[in-house]
């Protein structure tokens, strides 16, 4: 990777040049996988970084090595003294940090400058070309892979990813004089609305997030209002069929993609011996021969969308073959531990249904013959609320689910919605079986599963490496 840093950028909540006035940057909630991504700019910039968080993982801990100080209790006396200088430190915190938070109210009753992640990310795109990917689910995959395919090219580009990249092993990409940065825009919260966008790819607007937008319709909406922002000149490229009505500005382009249609798709798709290969139909020049470098089939209209993106932005057919081969793909999505003849283990991060109904309908079709059992762990008491039917329809495509409690995240429990709900509404006839979180090492010891995928956004992910261990055991 390229070393370098990005050039300085205008904004803050009192109007300072942030790179210029602050020397610390303090984080109300620096394990999330966004909010990472920015802490280490931060870090790579020289400044005191700093931040709380509820519990460590290996990206805290990882953020440790680099330099970052965190701590894991909500106390006010252990923020640095770097961080209380409220002329010089700049705060962000996460939507997900409930408002009463007591470090959160230390920095409001003291006049800091607070931003939430997305603003940070939202001056960014005012100085650099903001190449931006939103929707409902698939986002995390095609920032990724076009981060990479740009990357590698002779375009380069700095990049804020969801994920961590197994091509660079993090979540920030940095250049030295690329004028573009990618960058994963969030939905929650209508986060995405601070973005400015140069160009735009949208993948799905299936509603999710009704706690916070109450209605499908408002969900919609959001998106409408964010296809505005995206600045003249640019460009927007969004999936065939989608329910939102882009409302873009004067001078943008509006392409259409998906798998098999529109201006930017796929002809030719062959899948075999576990390879798939296709060939790319673009309205600027049309590629034969991409392979993918992670052959998952939900990875075709994936790497249509992210080509699609280099390609308006300068990416040749060979950056965009090669990019394409090379693509190692993302933690926790599609991501294989074990693969041979007796066991296949890996994890998916996909936690909405149509996330999930992707996740299994690709599943089946590469392993067309083997018993496929997935532990799905629902994300959020509201959305297994909202969608519980859609969850079990989804998994029904499955031969056996094994379902956990209901990962909390953000939120206080909802009487009488629990993963029983989805249980009660699984296809007639498939396996089906509930068990508590920290009994799955057990479970899976004493079991000889065939095919075996981890699903959902909670921590039953942190289980992986012990039950890649179980099961190589095995072998």
């Amino acid at each position: 990777m390229r070393s370098g840093s990005l050039p300085t950028v205008e904004g803050g909540g009192r109007g300072h040049t942030i790179m210029q006035d602050i020397k610390a940057v303090y984080f109300v909630g620096a394990g999330g996988i966004g909010m990472s991504a920015i802490a280490r700019y931060f870090i790579n910039r020289g400044l005191v970084v700093a931040g709380y968080d509820k519990t460590p993982s290996a990206l805290t801990l990882q953020l440790e090595k680099e330099g970052m100080l965190i701590h894991y209790e909500e106390d006010v006396e252990q923020i640095p003294l770097a961080c209380r200088d409220k002329e010089h430190c700049l705060v962000i915190y996460t939507p997900a940090i409930p408002s009463e938070h007591a470090e959160l109210q230390f920095f409001r009753n003291g006049g800091f400058d607070i931003q939430k992640r997305a603003q940070v990310l939202g001056t960014l795109t005012k100085s650099l070309k903001g190449l931006c990917f939103a929707g409902t689910h698939g986002k995390t995959t095609t920032s990724t892979m076009c981060a990479h395919i740009m990357h590698q090219s002779s375009m380069d580009c700095n990049a804020f990813l969801g994920g961590i990249s197994k091509n660079y092993g993090t979540n920030y990409i940095l250049s030295n004089d690329s004028p573009y940065v990618v960058i994963e825009a969030d939905e929650f919260d209508r986060s995405f609305h601070w973005l400015r966008p140069w160009m735009s790819v949208i993948t799905a607007t299936d509603p999710d997030h009704l706690d916070i937008y109450g209605t499908k319709e408002a969900y919609l909406e959001s998106f409408r209002h964010y296809t505005t922002l995206i600045q003249p000149g640019g460009a927007l490229i969004i999936h065939t069929g989608l329910e939102v009505k882009p409302n873009v500005q004067e001078g943008v382009r509006t392409y259409t993609y998906s798998k098999t249609e529109g201006d930017f798709h796929a002809e030719n798709i062959r899948i075999e011996n576990g390879e798939i290969t296709f060939d790319f139909v673009s309205p600027i020049e049309n590629v034969k021969d991409i392979e993918l470098g992670q052959p998952v089939p939900i990875n075709i209209e994936n790497g249509i969308a992210s080509m699609a993106m280099a390609q308006l932005n300068g990416c040749t057919a060979e950056e965009l073959r090669y990019g394409m081969k090379t693509y190692r793909g993302v933690d926790r999505r599609f991501d294989f531990r074990i693969r041979n003849d007796k066991h296949v283990l890996l994890s998916d991060y996909a936690h909405h249904p149509k996330e999930i109904f992707e996740s299994a309908r690709s599943m089946r079709e590469v392993y067309k013959n083997r018993h496929i059992t997935a532990i799905f762990q629902p994300h959020l008491y509201t959305r297994t609320r909202d969608f519980y039917k859609d969850f079990a329809d989804a998994l029904s495509q499955l031969d056996e689910v094994i379902l956990c409690d209901i990962y909390p995240a953000r939120e206080l429990p909802i009487e009488g919605v629990t993963s029983k709900l989805i249980y009660d509404n699984l296809r007639p006839g498939i396996e089906k079986s509930m068990v508590h979180k920290e009994d799955v090492p057990e479970l899976v010891k004493n079991r000889d599963f065939d095919v075996l995928i981890i699903l959902g956004a909670g921590d039953l992910d942190n289980y992986m490496a012990e039950l890649a261990e179980i099961i190589k055991n095995k072998d």
